[in-house]
């Protein structure tokens, strides 16, 4: 009895320190009964709530609002009714059980037991007034059970959730004195004893960001933006009040208890009856935007045609287009021109926008590279419009230019141009072009700085000339002409820098030669004017593409740059002065001393001119690496046709029979690819044409013949081992390849390895004694390798550019400031920079439009975070 009397004793005294999380544990199960059993009957009530709240009891009929009433009052009664009876309170037992359930070890229980063996035994009891000192203790920590009140699995449908969703919105955008409207509904209610009512309000259109106006605020007069909605609200009993104006259509029931109108002009908004007033509404006209070019148009080197404009609306401009038409009545209409164009659509280009700010009023600059368009360089009319967000379009006075497009300086190439702008022109064209570029390669000598421009020219003439025989060109035929023409032009164009600088080399190396050979004065003076000639060609191209470069961002300023190309070739021409003076006083060691000091000049200005003074990059040097590669691949592929030629025509005759032969047998084939054009054409021409670039009438004479004869194998060998030491070279070149990342790295691989796989059957074809094959391969390798290096250009550059924006210093930021995606330094103290800062060099309205596609695409994504897509969000409506 004593022992019982004991653990009674304790277990009271533990409770009695609960009692507070034992209360509160037993109120926390009330709530859970009540959620669990009433959810249905406050989702009503609140459902019903909200929707008063908001009121939709105004905007429909009063049987309407009285049916749903009825509706929804039944349903609360039955769900309350069904709360109460499945409704239990929790007892003080149940409470009890779940605070001890959520101790460890059920110290509450273990207190109400008792010692079931071992009584008696003063060691047993001993050990159980222990464990339950320590039950006791651990009871005491004992803290209030939260309660469970989700209903999920009751609610499977979550029609909770749809009632408080109304509910937060009728918070938010709804107001409490609304539900009593509902009482003006009922005879004899609140609203009729107190007297009729009204409320209202005016809308201006969204896009014009101005605010609603109430009537109730507002004085006898005002003025909104055309388009305003107008809303009014009367209460009170039907026909006490009544609406009438003049500013919108008329209505059906000008009593009616809601009434809305869009204000269509001027005029007067009148309600009569208790409490009414008038208000004299004007309207404000919404203009259509202003758009007009704001200067001269301009083109830079590269061919980007530039139109600076500006626009301006009231309310913003939302868009706009600068439409570009062919003007045939300011064109010379002579040679390739003479003829009527085919019809050709005009251009269209969307206006660029400011990123961000005020477009109420700005200026712009529209820039588009058209060089490639048959109107380049011809006489246009470019018309701007501008629309705002009323769909209104503003139209600007037509505006006469020339389509500024990229200039080719080199004459062979500005000829295949104008061929291609004939050619795109009309393609009846076709006949006259042919005969341009048969007058254009009949003699070649000077003219073509390689074989392989020669060839390709000569492929294309001669498809052209097939084709344009039996047959009008096809549209596809005319797309794939012109492409070629116009690769084969940029190709003359751009190679012209390193050509110059091997001709130079070349010419150096030869009066080198004949000083220490002892030449003839006439010699020796015919190859010192060669080299002048070389080496003012070479620096005309060098200050053609330093004046490049600098238009495109380089730090060196115009003026410098000339200054600094004055000096040099100044400085060449005492040099060479020098060189001949010594050579006709016959003092050769002196002036071959000389010739290897302006050696060196050249090889230091090539540096120079290279690598701007500053050390390369991994990039650079790669880049480097693999354009020497591709000079020693058509290097080898000139010297692979060459055998070839005299393989076909030993004696160097020329025969137009013969060539007009060659020309079927390659024509016939059928072959459309260059590759295979190529081919042909090597084989044709090798049978009639015996004079090539670089090689004077008269070579190729028996002798040479026999020569080839007796070493042809040596010959091949040799050029299937040089052609392994270039793929040898190129593996190398691809394992010390910087890493590149994006598409255009993965590009530039698999072009790299293309060229790989070029060489090796090139190499495998000379092993074989089949130089047109092996000709083939080797042009596809060099295809390749031009892939490449375009493709690495693109890679650095976007490398470079994401550098810049992860360090945050871009060009001329040498303080290390954070740049913006649009390459605008932040400033200081946090501040966005200025519209002067913004990218150089670069399409900055493209790079924008590429900004707000990633933006548009990441919002939609559905596993970001709620909080990041509410952000993206925010973006795309502010820009």
């Amino acid at each position: 009895m004593t022992d019982r009397q004991s653990i009674s004793d304790a277990f009271t005294d533990t409770l009695a320190r609960l009692s507070r999380p034992l209360a509160l544990t037993r109120l926390g199960m009330v709530a859970e009964a009540l959620a669990r059993a009433f959810w249905p009957f406050w989702s009503v009530v609140i459902l019903t709530l909200g929707l008063l709240m908001l009121g939709v009891q105004d905007m429909v009929r009063v049987e309407i609002v009285w049916g749903i009433g009825a509706v929804l009052l039944i349903l609360a009664a039955g769900f309350a009714i069904r709360g109460a009876m499945r409704f239990r309170w929790p007892s003080r037992e149940a409470a009890l059980a779940r605070l001890d359930a959520s101790l460890k070890g059920r110290p509450l229980q273990t207190l109400r037991d008792a010692q079931a063996i071992g009584a008696g035994d003063i060691g047993s009891e001993s050990l159980w007034q222990a464990h339950q000192r320590r039950m006791a203790e651990r009871a005491a920590s004992a803290r209030a059970v939260e309660p469970d009140l989700r209903v999920s699995t009751r609610d499977v449908f979550g029609l909770r959730f749809i009632a408080l969703t109304v509910f937060m919105v009728a918070v938010l955008f709804g107001s409490f004195w609304r539900v009593g409207s509902v009482s003006d509904m009922a005879p004899g209610g609140a609203a009729m004893a107190a007297g009729p009512s009204w409320e209202g309000w005016i809308e201006p259109p969204l896009y014009t960001g101005l605010p609603v106006l109430y009537l109730a605020d507002q004085d006898g007069t005002f003025n909104v933006p055309e388009g305003s909605k107008a809303t009014l609200r009367l209460y009170g009993e039907v026909g006490a009040l009544s609406v009438t104006q003049d500013v919108g259509p008329a209505q059906e029931d000008p009593a009616a208890p809601s009434q809305s109108f869009e204000l269509q002009n001027d005029g007067t908004i009148e309600i009569t009856g208790q409490g009414g007033e008038t208000w004299t509404v004007s309207l404000s006209t919404d203009m259509a935007p202003d758009v007009a070019v704001a200067g001269e148009t301009e083109a830079s080197l590269r061919g980007e045609f530039k139109v600076p404009f500006e626009a301006s609306d009231d309310y913003g401009v939302e868009g706009g287009e600068a439409v570009i038409s062919l003007d045939l009545d300011r064109i010379d209409r002579r040679y390739g021109l003479e003829i009527d164009p085919e019809p050709r659509p005009d251009i269209r280009l969307p206006l660029p926008l400011p990123i961000a700010g005020d477009r109420s009023a700005f200026e712009e600059v529209l820039v588009e590279n058209l060089s490639e368009h048959p109107w380049a360089n011809l006489p246009i009319t470019i018309t701007l419009s501008a629309r705002d967000a009323a769909d209104q379009v503003g139209m600007a006075a037509p505006y006469e230019t020339t389509l500024s497009a990229r200039r080719f300086f080199d004459p062979l190439a500005a000829t295949l141009i104008e061929m291609r702008r004939d050619l795109l022109w009309n393609r009846e064209n076709d006949r006259r072009i042919v005969q341009v570029l048969k007058a254009v390669s009949w003699e070649p000598e000077g003219l073509f700085r390689s074989d392989t421009t020669y060839l390709r020219l000569r492929v294309l003439m001669r498809r052209m000339d097939t084709v344009s025989k039996y047959g009008d060109l096809s549209d596809d035929q005319v797309e794939e002409m012109a492409q070629a023409l116009w690769d084969l032009a940029l190709l003359i164009e751009d190679g012209d820098l390193d050509d110059a600088r091997e001709r130079m080399a070349r010419a150096q190396e030869r009066l080198s030669e004949a000083m220490k050979n002892g030449a003839s004065d006439e010699e020796i003076a015919r190859l010192m004017q060669e080299l002048r000639d070389a080496t003012q060609d070479y620096m005309r191209q060098l200050s053609r593409e330093a004046a490049e470069q600098g238009q495109d961002g380089q730090q060196m300023t115009s003026e410098q740059m000339e200054n600094s190309m004055q000096m040099n070739q100044s400085d060449l021409q005492r040099m060479m002065d020098r060189i001949q003076e010594l050579m006709e006083q016959g003092r050769m060691a002196e002036a071959e001393q000389a010739l290897q000091e302006l050696q060196e000049l050249m090889e230091n200005m090539r540096v120079t001119q290279g690598q701007g003074g500053q050390q390369q990059s991994p990039g650079q040097q790669a880049m480097e690496g693999l354009s020497e590669t591709l000079r020693d691949q058509q290097g080898l592929s000139d010297q692979a046709f060459r055998d070839l030629q005299e393989r076909f025509n030993p004696n160097g005759q020329q025969g137009e029979g013969q060539q007009q032969q060659g020309q079927s047998g390659n024509q016939g084939q059928g072959q459309t690819g260059q590759g295979g054009e190529q081919q042909g054409q090597q084989q044709g021409q090798g049978q009639g044409q015996g004079t090539m670039p670089g090689q004077q009438p008269g070579q190729g004479q028996p002798q040479g013949q026999a020569q080839g004869g007796q070493s042809g194998g040596d010959m091949q060998g040799d050029l299937a081992d040089r052609q392994q030491a270039l793929r040898d070279e190129l593996n190398r070149q691809r394992g010390n390849l910087p890493g590149m990342s994006g598409e255009a790295g993965e590009a530039a691989r698999d072009a790299l390895d293309r060229a790989e796989r070029a060489m090796r059957g090139a190499e495998e074809a000379l092993r074989g004694d089949d130089l047109a094959e092996a000709i083939d391969r080797q042009s596809e390798a060099m295809e390749a390798l031009r892939e490449g290096l375009r493709n690495m250009g693109e890679a650095m550059a976007e490398e470079q550019r994401r550098q810049a924006g992860q360090q945050g210093q871009a060009d001329g930021n040498a303080g290390g400031e954070r740049n913006d995606p649009l390459g605008r330094s932040s400033g200081s103290n946090g501040e966005m920079g200025n519209q002067r800062e913004m990218l150089q060099g670069e399409d900055v309205y493209r790079r924008a439009l590429e900004l707000e596609e990633e933006l548009r695409r990441r919002s939609g994504e559905g596993d970001r975070p709620e909080i990041e897509r509410d952000y993206l969000k925010r973006l795309l409506e502010r820009f």
